[in-house]
C-alpha cells in the first residue's frame, strides 16, 4: 500500500520541482531529477528501481511507501554516478541544488539543523549499487560533526562520551574513505587503530566502550594530527565540504580495485554506476539501550532459508565486521548453538 505524503515531504518534493505525474525514470542525460527524497511516511521511487537507485535505495523507498519508520534521506542517482565519470569525475550541474533541497528535507523532518551549533543534524553517506556488493563500496558516517557541532551533540544528548565518540569514529573514518589515510603498505597498521589501540594499552582497557570521554577527544585531536602530517591538510570542519567529500568518494568507490575485480568476477558491467544515499544517522553507541547488527532472510553460511543475524550493543555498524568484539545472534537457537547464552 502506499501511504499519504507527509507535509515536510511534500513541500520538499515542490522545492525540487516534483510532480507526482512526473517520469520516475528520467536519467541525467534526459534531464531527469537526480535526487529521490524518502522517509515521512512517503517516497518518490519505489522498490520496482534498483536500476536507477540502486538496490539500498529502493529498498528505502519501498520501505517508507508501505509505512515502516524510516529514517528520512534522499537517494543521488546511478545516472548522476555515470554522468560523473563522464565528466572527467566532476558533479553534474544542478546536483548541489538538488543535494541542499535534500538536506534541508531531512532538516525539517528530524527538527536538527545540519552544522546546526546547538542541535546538528547528522547523516550517514553509502553506497548502493543494483546489486549487493557487500564490502566493496565505501561509507561515510557521522558525517556533520566538528569541535563546535561535537558540544552540541553532547548537550543535547546529556552524554559527552557518546559525543566524542561518534566524533572519532567520524575521523577516522573520512581520514580513510575520503582523505585516502591508510596503512602505507601490507605491513603498516592502520594509523587511526594504532592510536586506538595504544590509547586502550595507556588505559589498561581491553574495548573501546571502555575509554572514558576525555580518552576520546584526545584521540580525536591524535587523529587530526596524524592527517595533518601525512597528509599535509587540515580536516575539514565545513559539513557541506564533508558532504561532497563523501558522496565523491563513494562515487570513486565504484572503480576502486576491489569493486573492479567483484564485478569482473560476476560479470556485472561498469556503466550500471552506484547511487549514493544520504540519510539522517540512528545512533548505536549511545548506551547500552542501542545497538546495531545486520540481518539475513537466508543463513549467510548454510543458505537455510530462515532469519539469522548478529548485533552488538552500544556499537556502530563497523564494529560488527571489524572483528574488535563479539557479536550476539539474534535468535536465542543460534545463541545456543554457539554457546553465547547466558
Amino acid at each position: 500500500r502506499r501511504t499519504a505524503q507527509a507535509p515536510a515531504f511534500a513541500r520538499a518534493r515542490k522545492v525540487l520541482g516534483m510532480t507526482t505525474t512526473q517520469p520516475q525514470d528520467q536519467g541525467v542525460a534526459a534531464g531527469g531529477k537526480m535526487v529521490y527524497l524518502f522517509g515521512d511516511g512517503g517516497a518518490d521511487g519505489d522498490g520496482g528501481m534498483k536500476n536507477l537507485l540502486g538496490g539500498k535505495g529502493a529498498g528505502l523507498a519501498e520501505m517508507s511507501r508501505v509505512g515502516i519508520p524510516v529514517p528520512p534521506g534522499f537517494t543521488i542517482t546511478t545516472e548522476v554516478c555515470n554522468a560523473f565519470y563522464a565528466l572527467g569525475r566532476r558533479n553534474p550541474d544542478g546536483l548541489e541544488d538538488a543535494a541542499r533541497a535534500g538536506i534541508a528535507y531531512v532538516e525539517r523532518t528530524v527538527g536538527a539543523g545540519f552544522g546546526d551549533p546547538e542541535n546538528p543534524l547528522l547523516v550517514s553517506v553509502r553506497s548502493g549499487a543494483r546489486v549487493s556488493m557487500p564490502g566493496m563500496m565505501d561509507t561515510v558516517l557521522n558525517l556533520g560533526l566538528n569541535d563546535i557541532t561535537v558540544a552540541g551533540l553532547a548537550r543535547r544528548s546529556g552524554d559527552e562520551r557518546f559525543a566524542f565518540d561518534s566524533y572519532r569514529r567520524f575521523v577516522a573514518m573520512y581520514g580513510d574513505v575520503v582523505l585516502g589515510l591508510k596503512p602505507e603498505s601490507a605491513k603498516d597498521h592502520d594509523p587511526f587503530e594504532e592510536r586506538l589501540d595504544a590509547m586502550k594499552r595507556a588505559r589498561g582497557v581491553e574495548f573501546d566502550t571502555d575509554l572514558t570521554a576525555d580518552d576520546l577527544k584526545a584521540l580525536v585531536g591524535q587523529y587530526k594530527a596524524v592527517i595533518k602530517e601525512r597528509l599535509g591538510i587540515d580536516f575539514p570542519d565545513d559539513p557541506w565540504q564533508q558532504l561532497w567529500g563523501a558522496v565523491g568518494a563513494v562515487f570513486q568507490s565504484w572503480q576502486n580495485p576491489r569493486a573492479v575485480a567483484y564485478r569482473g568476477m560476476y560479470g556485472y558491467p561498469a556503466d550500471w554506476g552506484t547511487a549514493v544515499n544520504v540519510q539522517a544517522m540512528v545512533f548505536g553507541n549511545l548506551g547500552d539501550d542501542c545497538a546495531t547488527g545486520v540481518v539475513f532472510t537466508r543463513h549467510p553460511a548454510t543458505g537455510d532459508r530462515r532469519l539469522y543475524g548478529e548485533y552488538l550493543v552500544n556499537a556502530q555498524g563497523e564494529d560488527v565486521v571489524a572483528g574488535v568484539r563479539t557479536p550476539q545472534p539474534i535468535l536465542k537457537a543460534d545463541a545456543d548453538l554457539a554457546g553465547l547464552s547466558s
